[in-house]
């Protein structure tokens, strides 16, 4: 029987990802830079930077312009369950600070953030959906979101200045639950999430602060939230590498069908 020829992306990745996996390369480590790798293995510069894409895609190592390459602190990727994160005690889970940081803590990691907050006018899309006026200002919190020291995802939340002005949303610390939980203590609770889901190339500024070149894909994240009167008091972007998430959603069909 004739051997079959693992192509040599295919061979050199499977080397490196078992030697990742058995901890020959830990969490956080350097690897070899590109060039290291192509004359090591005797391959053209393309066919190692290949090498890496195909880990990269895994979520098993990540490229930090101008640093080099590395194994990743969160192997695989982080699990984004659209269906369950936002209920009370997901979101809550052992005094949690939303649903970002209840996942996080799950991986055995600490969530950080860094939050500008500001009163200004919100993009005409987030105007629209929040059903203000063009030149109203809304409630803006902006945060880079850590897992640990790895920065995992830049997400704008914007929220109408009628609710939020004044209150605890505009505090550094949103307290137990993060906003969905403010929100409710405040009358607006949100009993329904509508969520659009894109995949696009990051701006300049977003592939900066999430350390990944700009030909890498993100997810973007349009997330509403909707009180039981239909009015949208949260719209948050969320912006993260495809590398590092995985999302899922779950819902019921068909449930009274013979």
């Amino acid at each position: 029987m004739q051997e079959i020829k693992v192509p040599k992306i295919q061979r050199l990745a499977a080397e490196l990802r078992t030697k990742i996996q058995e901890g020959v390369y830990a969490p956080g480590s350097a690897l070899p830079k590109v060039r290291e790798l192509q004359e090591s293995e005797g391959v053209a510069y393309q066919t190692a930077r290949d090498v890496y894409r195909v880990l990269e895609d895994e979520g098993l190592i990540i490229s930090r312009r101008g640093e080099g390459t590395f194994v990743s602190p969160i192997l695989g990727k982080i699990h984004r369950d659209g269906t369950g994160r936002y209920i009370k005690s997901a979101r809550e889970e052992e005094g949690a600070r939303g649903a970002f940081a209840a996942e996080i803590a799950r991986l055995g990691m600490t969530s950080t953030a860094t939050t500008v907050i500001s009163r200004e006018r919100p993009p005409k899309r987030v105007a629209q959906i929040l059903g203000i006026h063009h030149s109203a200002k809304a409630l803006v919190r902006a945060r880079v979101m850590r897992a640990d020291a790895t920065v995992v995802q830049v997400a704008t939340s914007y929220f109408p200045g009628d609710v939020a002005f004044g209150t605890q949303l505009e505090q550094q610390d949103t307290g137990d639950g993060g906003s969905k939980s403010r929100l409710t203590d405040l009358g607006y609770q949100q009993v329904r999430i509508r969520e659009t889901v894109d995949v696009r190339l990051p701006s300049k500024q977003e592939a900066e602060a999430l350390s990944t070149s700009a030909d890498r894909m993100v997810y973007e994240i349009t997330h509403i939230g909707l009180t039981e009167h239909n009015r949208a008091v949260e719209v948050c972007v969320h912006v993260m590498p495809v590398t590092l998430w995985s999302l899922s959603y779950e819902w019921p069909i068909d449930q009274n069908a013979v």
